[in-house]
């Protein structure tokens, strides 16, 4: 994110650039390499950095949120305890994901009132996931927030390179939710702009397919390309098989956290290091300044893959659904651009992980045991009573700590 900003200062002019982490050795660390990167691409923006919350976002045009309920060791345990019951463990979907949602919900509400109440006109730009609850939760509260996803401007890269073009010409179709999104057309141009992703899947569907983890027949029977998390859904038993067989995704992430943050800890060091792309978010900095941009009014790209309301553009959903798709963006939001019909082999799908997050949002607002039953129950990677109540019980096991109703 810092080497982001440090590039493209000219779409975004970053005066002053707070970061706040309760984490006291961490925050210095990182604040240290953080001043470094400004120094060394000539950035005259101030970097500060605190543990109070409240004196960080004082004045803040935008605040980005970036948080993990419990660390790594939390995410460990999302990705392990579901595959006693058979089911997927991942930290976003799933009775992970419900976990996650869980935890999170109650702290972004209390850090977004705080924001409001310091400064009622900063937008919250929310990374965290899953975004898509978090997002609706922050908009029902009626802050003043829209959610960002890496999925979308990754494809976007991805693509652009394999068809030799900027990646400014590349719009994508893009349709779902948080996580469960399909490209259902990729066109050059712009929004009306010709759709070359059938020449896409042709000459290059291997190379997307392995991206994905999936056969290259998926791409060709579809003719549409999935996001990787359908993975999950796709092919739902040998996943779960997988990863009952290597070490967890959380695993890797903590040693390799542990080793940058030694890196960072070299007074020499004032670049991205190369082991941080390995880590996961790719291209975000690059999303998370334009949309900042758009946001403020200083620039950045009129229509964007973003999360918020869905207002009628999916007409299969609630209005107050949040979806994940191109919206036009500016200083009063973003406003959902419209939407082909979706295929029912989609549709069906959308609608009922849409109802799994009402009820998971329910359940991070009020809690409760039987909430919580219902919401794994209603998923479409659950779905099953035993499972529902098996999964509820370990849910509550591991979290407690977390959930101020348990």
């Amino acid at each position: 994110m810092i080497d982001g900003f440090a590039r493209l200062r000219d779409t975004l002019p970053v005066t002053e650039l707070v970061l706040v982490d309760p984490a006291a050795e961490r925050l210095e660390l990182v604040g240290g390499l953080a001043r470094r990167i400004f120094a060394r691409q000539g950035h005259e923006g101030t970097i500060t950095t605190t543990s109070d919350l409240d004196a960080g976002v004082d004045g803040a045009d935008a605040v980005l949120l970036q948080l993990r309920v419990g660390g790594q060791a939390a995410r460990e345990r999302d990705e392990t305890w579901p595959l006693e019951c058979g089911c997927v463990g991942q930290e976003t979907t799933g009775a992970g994901g419900l976990a996650k949602a869980l935890r999170t919900v109650p702290v972004v509400l209390d850090i977004a009132e705080r924001v409001r109440r310091t400064n009622p006109d900063a937008w919250i730009i929310d990374f965290t996931n899953p975004v898509g609850i978090v997002t609706r939760a922050l908009l029902r509260a009626g802050h003043k927030a829209v959610g960002l996803c890496n999925v979308a401007i990754g494809f976007q890269r991805k693509f652009a390179a394999l068809l030799g073009v900027s990646p400014a010409e590349v719009h994508l179709d893009h349709v779902g939710l948080n996580h469960l999104t399909w490209e259902t057309g990729v066109r050059l141009g712009g929004p009306g702009g010709e759709d070359v992703l059938p020449r896409l899947l042709a000459e290059h569907g291997d190379a997307v397919a392995d991206d994905l983890r999936l056969p290259r027949s998926v791409l060709d029977r579809l003719g549409v390309v999935p996001s990787y998390y359908l993975r999950y859904f796709y092919a739902h038993d040998a996943v779960v098989e997988e990863l009952r067989t290597k070490p967890s995704r959380a695993a890797e992430v903590a040693a390799m956290e542990k080793q940058l943050l030694e890196m960072y800890g070299d007074s020499a060091l004032d670049e991205k290091p190369a082991l941080l792309g390995k880590r996961g978010g790719a291209f975000y900095s690059e999303a998370a300044v334009d949309l900042a941009a758009a946001l403020l009014g200083g620039g950045g790209s009129p229509h964007q893959v973003v999360n918020t309301y869905n207002r009628g553009t999916l007409p299969f959903l609630p209005d107050d659904a949040v979806i994940e798709v191109p919206a036009a963006v500016g200083p009063q939001g973003a406003a959902p651009l419209p939407v082909a019909p979706v295929d029912p082999l989609y549709a069906g799908l959308i609608a009922n992980v849409t109802a799994y997050e009402d009820l998971a949002l329910e359940a991070a607002l009020r809690g409760g045991r039987e909430r919580v039953f219902k919401a794994l129950l209603a998923h479409p990677l659950v779905g099953q009573l035993e499972y529902a109540d098996g999964l509820t019980d370990r849910l509550l096991a591991h979290n407690r700590e977390h959930l101020a109703w348990a």
